[in-house]
C-alpha cells in the first residue's frame, strides 16, 4: 500500500455520465438552401441577395460621405463665396457710410 491509500482525505471517484447534460445535446442547425447548382450556375436568389447587399452598401457609403445630402463639396464652396461675397458687400457699405456718401 501507497502513502495515499492510508490518507482518509483521499476519496476514490469513477467517471460516470450525467444523463441531465446528454439531454442538452444542441441539435445541428438546418442546412441552408446550395447557392450553386451540381453544374456551378449561381440560384437566382443568390445573385438577387448579392445585387441588393452591394446597392444597399453603396447607398449606405454615399449617406456616409455626406454626399446624398445638401452638404456637397459644390454647395459648400458656394455658401463659403456667398458669405465672402457679402462681407465684401458690407465692408463697403460700411466705408461708403464713413466717407460720407
Amino acid at each position: 500500500m501507497s502513502e495515499r491509500d492510508d490518507d482518509p482525505n483521499v476519496v476514490d471517484g469513477e467517471i460516470v455520465d450525467d444523463p441531465a447534460t446528454a439531454s442538452l445535446a444542441v441539435p445541428s442547425p438546418p442546412l441552408p438552401e446550395p447557392d450553386y447548382s451540381e453544374g456551378g450556375v449561381p440560384s437566382f436568389d443568390f445573385v438577387r441577395d448579392k445585387i441588393e447587399n452591394r446597392y444597399t452598401t453603396s447607398l449606405g457609403s454615399v449617406d456616409v460621405a455626406g454626399l446624398g445630402t445638401e452638404h456637397t463639396a459644390e454647395a459648400l464652396d458656394k455658401q463659403i463665396a456667398d458669405r465672402d461675397q457679402a462681407a465684401k458687400d458690407r465692408l463697403a457699405e460700411i466705408r461708403r457710410s464713413l466717407r460720407g456718401e
